[in-house]
């Protein structure tokens, strides 16, 4: 599911990279290239937040309910 959204994301960018060039729009900095790069950078991020939330969870929920079954 996380790759189809990751995926999804570098197609709008490209067709938005079309787009600006069927009107006449270009950016040096805009281009294939640099939006592969985008959406790799987006997933690694992703992945990033999510196993620093499950760390956080594992670690200070469970000594939390440690705590509350001693007493």
């Amino acid at each position: 599911m996380k790759k189809d959204i990751f995926t999804l994301l570098g197609g709008f960018l490209t067709a938005l990279l079309f787009f600006f060039g069927t009107i006449g729009i270009s950016f040096d900095w805009f281009t294939t290239e640099s939006i592969n790069a985008f959406v790799i950078v987006v997933a690694a991020f992703t992945a990033l937040v999510i196993n620093v939330y499950a760390v956080w969870k594992n670690t200070h929920v469970k000594s939390r309910l440690k705590g509350r079954k001693k007493r």
